[in-house]
C-alpha cells in the first residue's frame, strides 16, 4: 500500500475521490444485475417455448425499465430476505416483477406489503428500483 499524506485536506479530498469510484461502481454493478436478470428471464422464456415456436420476440418501440411497468395485479409483491439476521437494512419488499431481486423471496398480497412498509422501518424497506410503496400508495 502507498504512503498516505499526513495532512487532513488531502486526506479528505482522498476519501471523496474514493467515496465517489465506489458509488459508481455500485451503479454498474447494479445496472449489470438488471442486464443479466433480464437476460435470464428472456431466456428461460425462449427455453419453454417449443422448438417449432422459437422465432425472435417482437421489439418494442420503446424499452420499458421496471419504474414504468404497471402495478402487479392480484397482490404481485414479494418480500425478498435480508442478506443476514440483522442486517441494518432489513427485508426488502418487491413488486412481483422487480429484476433486482436477489435472494429468496416469499409472495405476499398487497394489504400485507401496505402493513410491512408503513410497520417499523428496521425490518422492511421498499425497493428503491421497482417502488412497491409507490404502488401501494405510500407516500414517501
Amino acid at each position: 500500500m502507498i504512503e498516505l499524506p499526513s495532512d487532513p485536506s488531502r486526506l479528505r479530498a482522498i476519501l471523496a475521490y474514493l467515496d465517489q469510484r465506489i458509488a459508481e461502481t455500485e451503479t454498474v454493478a447494479t445496472y449489470l444485475r438488471l442486464q443479466t436478470r433480464a437476460v435470464r428471464h428472456a431466456l428461460a422464456a425462449v427455453e419453454k417455448r417449443p422448438s417449432n415456436d422459437r422465432r425472435p420476440p417482437p421489439t418494442p418501440s420503446q424499452p420499458r425499465s421496471a419504474l414504468e411497468a404497471p402495478a402487479p395485479q392480484g397482490g404481485g409483491y414479494v418480500v425478498e430476505k435480508q442478506v443476514h439476521a440483522g442486517h441494518p437494512l432489513g427485508a426488502a419488499v418487491h413488486r412481483a416483477d422487480c429484476t433486482v431481486i436477489q435472494r429468496d423471496a416469499n409472495p405476499i398480497g398487497a394489504d400485507e406489503a401496505r402493513q410491512a412498509l408503513t410497520g417499523d422501518a428496521k425490518f422492511f424497506r421498499a425497493c428503491e428500483f421497482c417502488r412497491p410503496d409507490t404502488a401501494l400508495g405510500i407516500p414517501a
